[in-house]
């Protein structure tokens, strides 16, 4: 199978683990693109070593990592221990990202996303990518780097402006130093603040591999970004997922002034709209997702001049996906009874951007149980920088307790209904921490407005589906037929 060849369907990439290497694998074997998820690869890695999943192939991954005393301090500080566990946490603690990142970080960061990319290409010739958020930049470049290490195909990005991302792909797939500014809350951008990395440093004397540039697909909401996007000083985009307001996960907001319906959802107008004749404009391939998730979306799609669909919730509950089996079951059920629904939350993410939250028992969808949680911030991928008073950077999460933040300088209006992502996703995917005084996190799950679509891809009697299933249905064929 070419590597050339150009996929009509983009596998979203989803949540914390959800877009698994495993799901990533099958759809890529599959002739499509196979996307993982790169958000707190790091975090999960670690809690994978920990408690020995994916064993056998977190091992081959770890044994084909270029530099093998980097393999062998993450193995001596993450392998699971034979201490007593009594009165100890699930995990053991796991360093929280920073600007400058610590050298134990950088490391599993970079091995961490070169595991993942390894496993899903591992076996096969097809075409993976990795998605990231522009919003979580702390983990970018050596995100991007182990990626790259491992032959990544792909780069999507999306919740922000990923603008300096083709430059920062050419610069880390040619072994270069690269910096990447980051956003400080409420400065005035006179003291530009960089993310650093140097693959030549990373590397501590060793010889650097060839690398290939993975091609960028642009995840946008609109045309004229797409556009500016695609005039960038830095390079322009390979092509663009241009994502509806009913996508999974982070939406951007409305434009123009907030507006919220009765139930308190944002309100999306006329201004929201995409123009696709001028998406079309620009002269580069584009994948229409939300919303397209069946063949008659997917047709439509391409007679507007789409390459193809990206398609995220359909996977998010099928088998080979990251979801703990018995939520991911237990969703499926609360779907054939007409619950499960989806609301657009404008306030749960620590980012401020839209947040679509699935309403399902026994999770942090429901308000009433997010609001009893204990606020703790000990992951913080989600944290934002900022400045304090003596001019050094601090770190600082809405949804950490309320009086730290405010502490912090933040307001303390930004905290009303904000929930722990970082926790709650990777409880999601069955990593959740649970503590030595007795809490445990509990997951919260992301899905389209599409999820009440899902049984279509259940087979006549059965309680789950695959990804191939969901290909089939896409494609309106039988695999072996578009193969």
């Amino acid at each position: 199978m070419s590597k050339e060849r150009v996929p009509r369907i983009i596998q979203g990439g989803m949540g914390v683990g959800i877009s698994s290497w495993r799901l990533a694998k099958t759809v890529s074997m599959e002739g499509e693109l196979g996307v993982i998820s790169g958000t707190a690869v790091a975090l999960t890695l670690a809690r994978r070593i920990m408690e020995r999943v994916d064993e056998e192939d977190v091992n081959r991954a770890l044994d084909a990592f270029p530099y093998q005393k980097m393999i062998e301090r993450i193995r001596s500080k993450y392998s699971p221990s034979t201490d007593e566990q009594f009165n100890k946490d699930r995990f053991k603690a796991v360093p929280i990202p920073t600007i400058e990142y610590s050298k134990d970080l950088l490391e599993l960061t970079v091995v961490a996303c070169f595991v993942e990319v390894y496993m899903a290409k591992y076996g096969h010739d097809g075409l993976v990518g990795m998605n990231l958020l522009e919003k979580v930049q702390t983990p970018t470049l050596p995100s991007l780097y182990g990626a790259i290490l491992a032959g990544v195909d792909y780069i999507l990005m999306g919740a922000g402006i990923p603008i300096r991302i083709p430059a920062v792909l050419d610069s880390l797939s040619s072994n270069l130093d690269t910096v990447l500014p980051i956003k400080i809350a409420e400065d005035d951008g006179t003291e530009i603040v960089y993310s650093k990395f140097s693959p030549t440093g990373f590397a501590e004397g060793e010889k650097l591999p060839e690398l290939k540039r993975p091609k960028f697909l642009a995840i946008v909401s609109s045309a004229p970004l797409a556009l500016h996007l695609s005039r960038s000083q830095y390079g322009s985009p390979d092509g663009f997922v241009v994502e509806m307001p009913i996508a999974g996960g982070h939406n951007a907001p409305p434009r123009g002034k907030l507006q919220l319906s009765e139930t308190g959802e944002p309100i999306y107008g006329v201004r929201d709209e995409v123009d696709y004749e001028a998406i079309q404009k620009i002269g580069l391939p584009f994948y229409l997702a939300g919303g397209y998730g069946s063949h008659e979306q997917y047709v439509m799609a391409t007679n507007l001049g789409a390459s193809g669909i990206q398609v995220g919730t359909a996977f998010a509950f099928c088998e080979e996906s990251g979801m703990e089996k018995s939520l991911k079951q237990r969703i499926i059920e609360a779907v054939k009874k007409g619950l499960g629904k989806v609301r657009t939350d404008p306030l749960a993410s620590p980012t401020g951007f839209p947040f679509k939250v699935v309403e399902i028992d026994e999770t942090n969808g429901i308000p009433e149980i997010a609001e009893k949680r204990q606020r703790i911030c000990d992951l913080g991928y989600l944290r934002e920088a900022y400045r304090k008073d003596n001019g050094n950077i601090g770190y600082r999460c809405p949804a950490e307790p309320v009086d730290d933040f405010v502490k912090k300088g933040g307001k303390l209006e930004e905290t009303v209904g904000r929930r722990c992502l970082c926790n709650g996703l990777v409880a999601t995917m069955g990593l959740g921490q649970k503590r030595r005084n007795g809490t445990e996190e509990i997951p919260i799950v992301t899905a389209g407005d599409d999820l009440k679509f899902v049984l279509r891809f259940l087979k006549p009697g059965q309680v789950s589906y695959t990804a191939k299933d969901v290909l089939r249905i896409l494609l309106g064929k039988d695999l072996k037929q578009v193969l």
